[in-house]
């Protein structure tokens, strides 16, 4: 049997403060081994970023600012994140989910590349940004 006693005792971690908290059914379920690089930053962040309703209101260049990714990056691992049922989005809070019994893919509130052509203004953005380039060449 190991011993689990802490290394260091009068280090122990406690919430003090915020309340960012991630359940080991992330790294034991499978949803740490089937997220990719930018989706796992982008989900811890917001995790760190959350209340204690998992709703926070980081704007995308803002986050993109803080977790250094792109925005085509950031809008990548924001859709996969709500298509795996990990978080929602509604183009102005961001909810961090109770964690599904299994990986799934579900509609949510923004769903779809037209939803996100319409609605979401990090891809809004992203399509004035690109034709905007497309007129300067």
């Amino acid at each position: 049997m190991i011993n689990k006693q802490p290394i260091i005792s009068h280090r122990v971690r406690k919430i003090d403060g915020s309340f960012a908290w991630i359940s080991h059914r992330f790294l034991r379920m499978g949803f740490w081994g089937s997220s990719t690089h930018h989706e796992l930053l982008l989900y811890m962040f917001l995790v760190m970023a959350a209340d204690r309703q998992g709703i926070s209101y980081y704007s995308f260049d803002k986050i993109c600012s803080l977790v250094s990714i792109t925005p085509d990056e950031y809008i990548l691992a924001r859709n996969d994140l709500i298509d795996k049922n990990l978080i929602a989005f509604d183009d102005r809070l961001f909810q961090v989910l109770s964690l599904p019994r299994e990986i799934t893919f579900c509609d949510q509130i923004l769903a779809g590349k037209k939803d996100m052509e319409q609605h979401d203004s990090a891809t809004i953005h992203q399509m004035i940004k690109k034709s905007l380039r497309g007129k300067n060449d």
